[in-house]
This record gives C-alpha cells, sequence and structure tokens, in this order.
C-alpha cells in the first residue's frame, strides 16, 4: 500500500526563507500569519490529510462512487473524513472573515490543498471545486447572495460546483444550449444538460450550489450571450434554511480511467430555478474568476501527483534489492544492491526532484501574487501582481500537469513491474494524472491563451514586467562567483524565450499557424525558464544560508544539489524547444488530412 508524507520542511523552508512572508505583515491577510501560526496550521494540516485523507485513497478509488435513482453515494469513510475536514475549519481558511472566514492568506491556502490533493485527490475534489464558487460569489454577487451562500459554503455544510459543458460543446462555449427563461419574480427557469461535472451530486453536504452557464432567452448567439447563475440543489430561504428540493438531478456518473472515488455527473435542469450573478450577458467573466481559480487549482493536482509518486519511488529504490552498482558493490553483505544505486533510477528520481521543489516554489510563489493582487495598498503592485499571474496561470496549468503525468510515470518505472500492480498504488497515481491536462480547458487551449491573449495582453506589458524579473535577479546576482553558473545558464535561456517570443510577433500575425504550431513547445520554455528563475533564487537563499549558519545545513546542501541538476539537465532543454518554436507551421500542416 503507498504512503504519504506531507512535505513540511519543503513548505516552511519555502514560506518563511524563501518567499518571506513575514514581510507582508501590514496586509491584512498577512496579520495573524506569525510564523508559529502557520507552522501549526501546516502541522495540523499534515495530520489530517496523512492520517484520515490518505488511508482512504486506494480504498475510495477501488469502490468508487455508486448511483442509484438520482442519487450518489461516496466510497466508504469518505463522509467520516469530510467531517473531520469541516470540523477543523479548513473550508473557510482564506475565506473572507465578515461571511465566516477566517482570512488567512492564498499562499498558505495553496500549501494546504497541495497536501489534500497528494493524500486523496478525488475527496480533496469535493471541498477543491467549492473554493472556487466562493472566490466567484464573493467576486461578483449582490450583497445578499454573499450573505446568504457564503457562511454555508465557508463551513463547508454546503459544497458548489462549476457548470459548463454540455454533451456537444467543451472549449466552445459559445454553442451552448442550456436556457435560462426570465420569471416575474426575478429569477429564472434554467432548462438543458450538462456533463463532467465533477462532485455534481454526493452525499457529503446537505446542499450542492451549482454555478450554471446558460442563455437567457433572446440573448445574442456565441459566448456574448452567455450568464451565468446559482442554481442550488435546493432553494435556499430567505433566512438561510433549506427549501424545497430544485429541478436539478444526476442522470448518471461516468465510469473513468482514473479520480473514480469522485464523482462526475451528468446533471438534468428541468426549470430548475436560478439566480443571476453578474450581469446578463456577461456570465463568460465572472465565470473565469472560478475557472482561472480551477486552473491553479489543477496545476497543484500535477505538483502534487508527482511528490506522492515520488516518494513512494523513492522508498522503493531505497529497499528494493537488484543487480550491482556499476563502480561495484554497495551491498557486500548481500547478493544485490538496491536499484538506487543505479544511475538510470537516480536520473528519474532527480527529474522528479528537481521539478517539484521548482514547481512547489512556483506554486506558493503565485499564492504570493494573489494575495498581494488582493491586499496591497499600491495599486501598481496589485496590477504587476495580478498581471503575472494571469500571465502564468497557463503555463502552471499546462506544464505542471503534464509533468504530473510524466513524473508518475517515472516513479511507476522505478518499480519494474510491481509499479504495474495494483497493489503497490502506483498504477493509481498514473491513472488520476491524466485527467489533469484535459480539464479545466485542454493543454493545447492553455497553450493557445498563452500566446493569443497573454502574451499581446495590456501592449505586452506583463510579459515584460516578466522578462523584468529574471533579468533583475541575474544583474543582481552573476557577479557572485559562487551563483554565477546558475546565472549565466538562466540569462542563456532567457535570451532563449525572448527570441522566441520575437520570432512569434513577427511570423504568428502573418500566419496564425506559426502560432499555433508553436504554442506548446513556447508554453514549455517559458515554463523551464520561469523554473530556471526560481531554482536560480533558491540556490542564492541556500548558499546565503549556509554562509550565515541558518537553518538545517543537510538540506540546504541538498537543495543545491538539486538546483545543479536542474541547471545541467533540465534547462538546456530550452535550445531544442526554441527551434521547435522557430521551425513553424509548414512541417505541422503539410500531411493531407486523408493521410492520417
Amino acid at each position: 500500500m503507498p504512503s504519504y508524507n506531507a512535505p513540511l520542511k519543503d513548505m516552511k523552508f519555502l514560506l518563511h526563507d524563501f518567499l518571506n512572508l513575514q514581510q507582508y505583515n501590514n496586509l491584512p491577510t498577512f496579520q495573524e500569519a506569525s510564523p508559529d501560526m502557520v507552522d501549526a496550521i501546516l502541522d495540523e494540516a499534515a495530520k489530517l490529510t496523512e492520517n484520515v485523507f490518505q488511508p482512504l485513497n486506494q480504498s475510495g478509488d477501488e469502490e468508487g462512487c455508486h448511483w442509484e435513482n438520482g442519487v450518489v453515494t461516496t466510497p466508504k469513510g469518505f463522509k467520516d473524513a469530510y467531517r473531520q475536514y469541516v470540523e477543523g475549519g479548513w473550508q473557510g481558511l482564506t475565506g473572507d472573515p465578515e461571511y465566516g472566514g477566517q482570512g488567512l492568506p492564498q499562499t498558505l491556502g495553496l500549501a494546504i490543498s497541495e497536501m489534500m490533493i497528494a493524500a486523496n485527490w478525488g475527496l480533496a475534489m469535493y471541498p477543491g471545486l467549492t473554493k472556487g464558487a466562493t472566490e466567484t460569489i464573493h467576486a461578483w454577487g449582490t450583497e445578499e447572495q454573499k450573505a446568504l451562500y457564503l457562511p454555508k459554503l465557508y463551513s463547508g455544510e454546503w459544497s458548489a460546483t462549476m457548470n459548463l459543458t454540455e454533451p456537444h460543446c467543451g472549449t466552445d462555449l459559445g454553442l451552448l444550449r442550456t436556457k435560462a427563461e426570465p420569471q416575474p419574480d426575478g429569477t429564472y427557469k434554467i432548462t438543458g444538460t450538462k456533463i463532467f461535472i465533477s462532485a455534481g451530486e454526493h452525499d457529503l453536504t446537505e446542499n450542492i450550489v451549482h454555478l450554471v452557464l446558460a442563455r437567457i432567452t433572446g440573448a445574442p448567439e456565441g459566448t456574448k450571450g452567455i450568464s451565468l447563475f446559482i442554481v442550488p440543489k435546493f432553494r435556499v430561504n430567505e433566512d438561510g434554511s433549506l427549501g424545497e428540493r430544485n429541478g436539478v438531478s444526476c442522470g448518471s456518473i461516468e465510469k473513468k480511467m482514473g479520480i473514480h472515488s469522485n464523482a462526475t455527473c451528468v446533471l438534468n435542469y428541468d426549470g430548475a430555478t436560478g439566480y443571476l450573478i453578474g450581469e446578463e450577458n456577461k456570465g463568460m467573466r465572472a465565470m473565469f474568476t472560478m475557472m482561472n481559480e480551477a486552473r491553479l487549482g489543477v496545476g497543484l493536482q500535477g505538483l502534487a501527483i508527482a511528490e506522492v509518486a515520488q516518494q513512494n519511488a523513492a522508498a522503493y529504490a531505497r529497499d528494493r534489492l537488484q543487480g550491482r552498482a556499476l563502480t561495484g558493490p554497495k551491498n557486500p553483505d548481500s547478493k544485490a544492491d538496491p536499484i538506487i544505486v543505479h544511475p538510470d533510477v537516480r536520473r528519474m528520481l532527480m527529474t522528479n526532484r528537481a521539478f517539484i521543489e521548482g514547481a512547489r516554489a512556483l506554486a506558493l510563489w503565485t499564492g504570493v501574487q494573489i494575495d498581494l493582487s488582493h491586499h496591497h495598498p499600491d495599486e501598481k503592485v496589485r496590477e504587476r501582481a495580478d498581471d503575472l499571474v494571469a500571465l502564468l496561470t497557463p503555463v502552471i496549468k499546462s506544464y505542471l500537469t503534464d509533468q504530473g503525468v510524466e513524473s508518475a510515470s517515472r516513479a511507476l518505472q522505478c518499480f519494474g513491474g510491481h509499479g504495474y500492480i495494483r497493489e503497490w498504488g502506483m498504477e493509481q497515481f498514473l491513472r488520476d494524472s491524466r485527467i489533469a491536462p484535459i480539464y479545466e480547458g485542454t493543454n493545447g487551449v492553455q497553450a493557445m491563451d498563452l500566446i493569443g491573449r497573454k502574451l499581446p495582453a495590456k501592449g505586452g506589458e506583463p510579459v515584460k514586467a516578466y522578462f523584468a524579473m529574471i533579468q533583475k535577479l541575474i544583474e543582481e546576482n552573476k557577479g557572485n562567483a559562487e551563483l554565477k553558473s546558475y546565472m549565466e545558464s538562466l540569462e542563456k535561456a532567457l535570451g532563449r524565450l525572448q527570441a522566441a517570443t520575437m520570432w512569434l510577433m513577427q511570423n504568428g500575425m502573418s500566419n496564425p499557424d506559426n502560432a499555433g504550431a508553436a504554442a506548446h513547445y513556447y508554453l514549455n520554455l517559458m515554463a523551464l525558464v520561469t523554473l530556471g528563475y526560481f531554482w536560480a533564487d533558491m540556490a542564492r537563499k541556500a548558499k546565503e544560508m549556509i554562509s550565515k549558519g541558518e537553518g538545517d545545513e543537510t538540506f540546504l546542501k541538498n537543495k543545491l544539489i538539486t538546483a545543479d541538476f536542474y541547471f545541467t539537465n533540465i534547462l538546456p532543454e530550452t535550445a531544442a524547444l526554441r527551434v521547435k518554436v522557430e521551425a513553424g507551421a509548414d512541417p505541422v500542416m503539410a500531411l493531407d488530412a486523408e493521410a492520417f
């Protein structure tokens, strides 16, 4: 059976030493987040995820969810685990205190989310989707809607979902057919079918609040005519109590490759009462609040599955005896050495480690930017932080989920044939990981969003600020002999990214297929440079702490060893990616469709 231990040492290094959250204690959301408070919360989250969530992961996968006559039952143990989660106050950790939340930083919330997903992805999705809905209602809801829904969502008594996809339309939401008919009392009757709705029906909460995209009668075609509605499973009375059952039902649940313990539902809306959130025909703008939240959350799923798969692979590699080290026996008292002595096994484990630790730094730094964008008193700081989050959201969603799959696959490979057997749990990690590059906008869509929307946004100012951030680190540290090799390598990689950006500007407009063919490679190029930035900065911090005699020296030296691996074995891939970007569309588009 697989195991999981929350990576507390790395998280605490990032939050306290690398990101130095205490520098922001003048901001409202950070005032209560003292180092002792943060550590206490992380420690308690580790206990919950290791002792309550993780033991249900494999059994929940094997049992799956049950659907009968519209009723969905979650796997054995899930209701009690969710109860413990709710009683601990975890759902409202980062919520607005005005409505019962605890008002702690989003940065801390992301760390907790990583633990939950790594321990039990399927279970974590039930409260995870609620988080995105609360952000959307908080941003776009009326005062009455916020007062009615947020307290129960923050408490975890109710959960929430996101309803976009229909049988005939996924990415192209302009094709959706779900109708919203205005009623004299200001409500709407919602009619249509939504598919692939995660946690759309279950037995964990007394009410489920669906956020549903629909088209008001007479609205324009395409995305310009889409509105967003709150459609609760049970209608809510003015005093917050539950009223009659609404006209929404679960028609079936999907039989899937992975995440079996999370109910992926077909939801049928038959004249269900809905409440407009935001403006008429502006639903996409409101829904993007939840979608962007979800895309960052899905990126965390890639990181989390890589972490738990890596932990189990490393433990197995230290224990499994097979063959002898190329340089001579390392375990002379036995007939074989542990497989961790073999360079190819080390290659897989080091590749995973370099990705995981770099991605975690990126994810938690992004949390800081989100907090700054919401709470910093300087409008320019808020805007810059928001721009950087918007720019890097497709990178985080796409690259972290692709690498989550690759990391799970490498981890499984370390087990050899045992990795293919259910008993060890590795095949579940690989199956579960595969959905993340697909949902919340496929990774191809993320790449097109990056080059089509995010790069030209605001006349290119966000990407210029991103380049300047990396160049600033290089300029400040390349004179340091101990950091010179990192900074020189990062500068070369940054130059490749800037050259690829210029190529896209010159060739993407003249032939849009050039942009489409380059998009995936360009996004990965930006991802590698971004992780290179964080690895260079973490190396700087580790060396500084060692020189001052601060922190755990072994931990810090291991951080430097992993940084060296990243710069010698992973960052050089940027050279090939630039070549692929600049190859253009011709090699991709030349073959006739009939020839495939």
